[in-house]
């Protein structure tokens, strides 16, 4: 329940921001080391790597800050054919709101998205990743894109 409620004051936290002219920023992919805070939410980044493959790696979003996206759409529906390898369309947050998907990227590592966790997708070029449905066979889920150039807000977990 505590997921579906954060889920739901993330929605409402995005939808807030869309209303707003942000000022655009130029996108940094940032490494900051911070301790793990009630201030912030898991997240996992899908990467393109230069030689066209694909990787992810684990962090956090900071929660109340303003994000630079201008809509958002809901789904629950789910063809075959998306769960096959393939990049993402655009920069965006995922924000799953039901259901527990496992990702695969190209060297065949795993990890699980579920409420929650929020996923970025960032693997716009390149062979892209693939997914499935894990004890579920409905994925309720947010797509919000990220404004072009804007800061992802996602900072990376220690190493």
């Amino acid at each position: 329940m505590k997921n579906i409620i954060k889920g739901i004051f993330l929605s409402l936290s995005l939808l807030a921001t869309a209303q707003m002219n942000a000022q655009k920023k130029a996108h940094k992919n940032v490494n900051v080391k911070v301790e793990e805070s009630e201030n912030a939410i898991p997240a996992v980044r899908l990467i393109s790597n230069p030689d066209g493959t694909s990787s992810f790696e684990r962090g956090t979003i900071p929660t109340l800050k303003h994000m630079n996206t201008t809509t958002f759409w809901i789904n629950n529906k789910t063809e075959e054919w998306e769960k096959n390898t393939h990049k993402a369309p655009r920069r965006q947050y995922v924000i799953t709101l039901k259901g527990k998907i496992k990702f695969k990227v190209s060297d065949g590592s795993t990890f699980i998205i579920e409420p929650g966790v929020i996923l970025l997708a960032e693997d716009t070029t390149g062979v892209g990743h693939s997914w499935d449905m894990v004890n579920s066979k409905e994925w309720e889920r947010l797509y919000v894109p990220i404004t072009e150039n804007a800061d992802d807000l996602f900072v990376a977990d220690k190493k």
